[in-house]
Formats: structure tokens, sequence, C-alpha cells
């Protein structure tokens, strides 16, 4: 059987070696993994290129998403100042065609049936020769 002076050396020395390694590291990586790590790290860079692009697109849209924004803005205030203009010159169109219709009405009653006065006229002319 091992005394306990020799368990005492051996987890002692197995206590410097895990901190030695711990404190060194381990440098090896198998080549496998060395090219596996390389790939990801390329990908990593194409994936962080295009995301640097598509957020450049993104800004740019939103831009224009504003600058459309606004004009559509200003085309619809537009639109609604037009259609009162519309709707008061209708209001107005239709006022005039009332009052024109009202004094067609009187002009109408007020003259003389036009035969009536065609044979007065000839008469006279008649009598005048």
């Amino acid at each position: 059987m091992v005394n306990r002076k020799t368990w005492g050396r051996i987890l002692g020395m197995a206590g410097c070696v895990v901190l030695g390694l711990g404190v060194t590291g381990c440098d090896y990586w198998p080549p496998t993994l060395q090219s596996q790590i390389e790939q990801l790290q390329s990908d990593i860079q194409t994936v962080t290129a295009e995301n640097m692009r598509l957020q450049s697109q993104v800004n740019e849209l939103s831009t224009a998403n504003q600058d459309l924004q606004v004009r559509f803005n200003e085309v619809n205030r537009v639109n609604q100042e037009k259609s009162h203009v519309i709707a008061s010159l209708q209001s107005q169109v239709d006022s005039l065609r009332a009052k024109t219709k009202k004094t067609t009405a009187r002009v109408k009653k007020t003259t003389k049936p036009k035969s009536s006065s065609k044979r007065t006229v000839k008469k006279k002319r008649a009598t005048q020769r």
C-alpha cells in the first residue's frame, strides 16, 4: 500500500502540472480543427461585410421612406385644399343655377307671348300702306 507521503507527492505533482497547463495554455490545435476555425473566421468576415452592406441599404431605404412620407403628407394637404376649393366652387355653381332658374321663370311670367305681339305689328304695318 502507498503511504500518505506518496499520495501527497502525487497530488502535489498533479496540481503543479494542472497549474502549469492552466497558466501557459495549450497551443496545440489539430489540423482539421485549425482549418475549421479558419473557415469559421472567414465566414464571420463575410457575414459581417454582408451585414454592413444590408445595414447601409436599410439606412438608405429608411431615409427614402422618410422623404416619401414628407412628400405624401404635402400632397395630401394640397389634395384636401383642392377638395375644399372644388366643394366651394360646386356650391357657387349650384347657387348660380338656382338663381338663373328663378330669373328665367320671372322673365317668362313677365313677358307677353311673342306671337300676339307679331300680329299687332303686322296689322299696323298693313294699315299704314
